[in-house]
C-alpha cells in the first residue's frame, strides 16, 4: 500500500509540473517558443522523467514475469522475435539514400530503418493472422 500512495503523490507532482511547463509555454506565445526554443526545456525533462520511470517499471515487470513463468516458452518467443529480426535484416537493402535537409543516410543507418519497417510488417501480418485464426476457430465451436 506504501508503495502505491508514493506512485499516486509522484504522479501528482509529474502533472502539476507539467501543468505549469506548459503554461509557461502558452503565456511565452508561439512565435518565440518557435522562434527561441525557450521554455520547451522543463516540459520536455517532465517527458523524460515520465518515460524513464515508465521504462523502469516495464523493464522490472518484464523481468519478473521472465522468472516466475515458464522460462522455456520466455526462451522459444524471444529466439521467434530475434529470427524475424534477422529476416527482416536479411530482406533489407542497405541503399543510402538522401534526407530532406540535404544529407545522406549511410547504408548501414538505411539498412536498420528496413530491418525496422519489415520487422513491424511481418509482425502485423502474425498479429492480424492469430486474431483471424482465433476468430475463426471461436466461431465453428
Amino acid at each position: 500500500m506504501a508503495l502505491h500512495k508514493i506512485l499516486k503523490i509522484v504522479a501528482l507532482l509529474l502533472s502539476v509540473a507539467g501543468i505549469i511547463f506548459l503554461a509557461m509555454i502558452i503565456a511565452k506565445g508561439d512565435t518565440a517558443v518557435v522562434e527561441t526554443g525557450e521554455g520547451v526545456d522543463g516540459f520536455l525533462y517532465v517527458a523524460y522523467i515520465i518515460f524513464a520511470i515508465t521504462v523502469a517499471f516495464v523493464l522490472f515487470f518484464v523481468v519478473k514475469g521472465i522468472f516466475a513463468g515458464n522460462i522455456k516458452n520466455t526462451l522459444i518467443s524471444v529466439g521467434a522475435f530475434l529470427l524475424i529480426v534477422v529476416v527482416s535484416y536479411v530482406l533489407s537493402d542497405g541503399n543510402p539514400l538522401a534526407t530532406q535537409d540535404g544529407g545522406m543516410l549511410s547504408e548501414s543507418g538505411s539498412k536498420w530503418v528496413g530491418t525496422g519497417l519489415y520487422a513491424f510488417y511481418i509482425l502485423a501480418i502474425i498479429a492480424v493472422g492469430s486474431m483471424v485464426f482465433g476468430g475463426i476457430k471461436k466461431v465453428t465451436k
